[in-house]
C-alpha cells in the first residue's frame, strides 16, 4: 500500500519508518515505474537521501522543521529549483542555466525539510491538457500507460499516483492539476489565485499559479499549509493563512448547500462518466448535504479562454524569434501563431468576457455553497494526442469545458477520485467553491473521500513490480 503524507508523519513521530527508509522507497517505485510512464524528467537520489538523513536527525531530536520535513516530493518542470535545470519540455531552453534561485512554492517546501527527489514531466512550455514534449517524450497514464496522464503536470500526476514521492506541486491555468488528477485518479486543488505565491510569472498570465497533487485530500490540505506563505516576488500574492487547512477538514458536509452540474448545459458526457458523478453527489446528499441540480447559467466560454491563451503562447514563442523552428511542438507554434494575429482589443473583450463570467458564479455563490461537476466528460483517451481520437477540434480545452472556466473565474476547485470505467480508466469529481473558500472545498472533498473506498485502490503496476 502507498503511504499518505499522514501517514509517515505519524510514523516519524513514532518511529516506525524514517525518512530514510520512506525516501528510498520513494527511489525504489521510480526506478520500478518510471520507465513504464515517463514521469520524471531529473532525479537526484544522492541529493533526496543527503535531505532525508538531515531530516532523521531532526525528527529523533524531536525538532522537526514543519509539517513537511522529510516528505519525499516532486516538483513540475515549470517551477524554478534551485541547482537543477528547469527546462519546460523545451529545445529552446539552455540547460547550462544558471539556476540559482528557488520559485515560492520549493522554497517553502526546502523551508519545512521536504525531501525533493526531482522534477516531472510537462508539455512544452505547459500549453495544453496532455503531457508530451519533445525534449521528453509522452507521458502515460499509471493505470494504463497506452492512455494519457492527462496535463500539464501529467508527470507530477503520474508520480504520487504510483508511489514515486507522496507529494508534488504542478502549475494549473486551465486546468493542468486537475486534468491529470481526474485521469490517473489522484487529488488536486487549483486554488485560489494568490494563496500560492508564484515567481517567475506567467506568460499565461493571471490564469496561471500552482497547486499541490497528492493522494488525498488531507494529504493536499497539508501540502497547503506549506506552500500558501506570503513571498513578496509575487505582486498578487495573498497573506500566509492565519489557520491551518487541515482545521476544520472532518466537519462534514450537513447543512452546506450544494449545486450539482452535470453538464453545464452545454457539455456531452461519457455515459460512464455521468452515471459516476452522480452516484457521488448522491453519496453528499446522503452526508446530510442539501443538493439541488442546476447549471450556473453560464455559455461556454472557450473562445474568449483561447484569445488569452493563444496570446500567451505568442507571447512564450516571442522572445526566441528564429530559433522556433520544428524542434517545438507544433500545436504550440499553431495557436502561437493565432495569438500574435490579436489585437488589444480582442484581448479586452476576452477579458470582459472573463470579468462576467466571475460576476456569474459570484452572484450563484450567493445561494450555493459549492458547486459538483465531473472534472472531465470523459476517461483518458490514447496517450501522444493532443485531443481524444475522432474530436472535431484540434484544441486541447475543448475537451476539458468544466475545468478551465475557473481559471478565468479565479475560484478554487478540486477534482477527487470518484469510480472507474469498466475498462478500469478513473474518473474525477471537481468541487468548486468562491473565491477563498479553499477550505470549504477541501472539507467537502474529504467528506466524500472518507465515506468511499476510491483511495484505496491502487493501479494494477504496482503490483506487477514493472522496470
Amino acid at each position: 500500500m502507498i503511504p499518505t503524507a499522514a501517514e509517515l508523519v505519524q510514523g516519524y513521530r513514532t518511529r516506525t519508518i524514517s525518512p530514510v527508509e520512506a525516501t528510498r522507497e520513494a527511489l525504489a517505485a521510480i526506478d520500478a515505474y518510471d520507465g513504464a510512464v515517463n514521469a520524471y524528467v531529473l532525479v537526484d537520489p544522492e541529493g533526496a537521501l543527503a535531505a532525508a538523513r538531515a531530516s532523521e536527525k531532526r525528527w529523533l531530536a524531536g525538532e522537526p522543521l514543519g509539517p513537511g520535513d522529510g516528505m519525499p516530493t516532486s516538483i513540475k518542470d515549470a517551477l524554478w529549483t534551485r541547482s537543477w535545470p528547469t527546462l519546460r519540455g523545451s529545445w529552446l531552453i539552455d540547460e547550462a542555466g544558471p539556476w540559482d534561485e528557488d520559485a515560492p512554492c520549493t522554497a517553502r517546501l526546502r523551508e519545512t525539510g521536504a525531501v525533493l527527489l526531482g522534477k516531472t514531466t510537462t508539455p512544452e512550455y505547459s500549453w495544453k491538457g496532455v503531457t508530451d514534449s519533445p525534449r521528453f517524450g509522452v507521458t502515460g497514464n499509471p493505470w494504463d500507460p497506452t492512455k494519457t496522464a492527462g496535463g500539464s503536470s501529467g508527470g507530477s500526476a503520474a508520480a504520487v499516483g504510483l508511489g514515486m514521492g507522496v507529494w508534488s506541486v504542478g502549475t494549473d491555468a486551465g486546468g493542468s492539476v486537475r486534468i491529470p488528477a481526474g485521469f490517473t485518479g489522484t487529488v488536486a486543488l487549483k486554488p485560489t489565485y494568490g494563496l500560492i505565491p508564484h515567481y517567475p510569472p506567467s506568460p499565461f498570465g493571471t490564469l496561471a499559479h500552482p497547486g499541490p497533487m497528492t493522494r488525498t485530500v488531507a494529504d493536499t490540505a497539508a501540502l497547503m499549509d506549506v506552500i500558501t506563505g506570503f513571498d513578496a516576488r509575487d505582486w498578487s500574492a495573498m497573506p500566509t493563512p492565519r489557520s491551518s487547512f487541515l482545521a476544520g477538514l472532518d466537519d462534514g458536509v450537513a447543512g452546506l448547500r450544494v449545486a450539482f452540474s452535470s453538464n453545464f448545459g452545454f457539455v456531452r458526457n461519457d455515459p460512464e462518466v455521468d452515471a459516476a458523478v452522480r452516484a457521488a453527489v448522491t453519496v453528499l446528499s446522503d452526508a446530510g448535504a442539501s443538493v439541488e441540480e442546476i447549471d450556473p447559467g453560464f455559455a461556454d466560454p472557450v473562445d474568449a479562454f483561447h484569445v488569452l491563451w493563444f496570446s500567451g503562447a505568442a507571447k512564450v514563442l516571442q522572445a526566441y524569434g528564429e530559433a522556433v523552428d520544428d524542434r517545438v511542438d507544433a500545436g504550440l507554434r499553431r495557436i502561437a501563431a493565432a495569438g500574435a494575429s490579436l489585437t488589444a482589443s480582442d484581448y479586452l473583450d476576452a477579458t470582459a468576457v472573463r470579468m462576467q463570467l466571475g460576476q456569474v458564479m459570484g452572484r450563484f455563490h450567493q445561494h450555493y455553497d459549492v458547486l459538483i461537476t465531473p472534472t472531465l466528460p470523459m476517461p483518458a483517451f490514447t496517450a501522444g494526442r493532443d485531443v481524444p481520437e475522432g474530436w472535431p477540434s484540434p484544441d486541447w480545452a475543448t475537451w476539458t469545458p468544466y475545468t478551465y472556466p475557473f481559471n478565468m473565474t479565479q475560484q478554487p476547485a478540486l477534482s477527487v477520485p470518484c469510480g472507474f470505467t469498466a475498462a478500469g480508466l478513473p474518473i474525477g469529481l471537481q468541487i468548486v467553491g468562491p473565491r477563498h473558500a479553499d477550505a470549504l472545498v477541501l472539507r467537502v472533498g474529504q467528506s466524500y473521500e472518507t465515506a468511499t473506498d476510491w483511495r484505496r485502490r491502487t493501479p494494477a503496476l504496482t503490483a506487477q513490480g514493472v522496470r
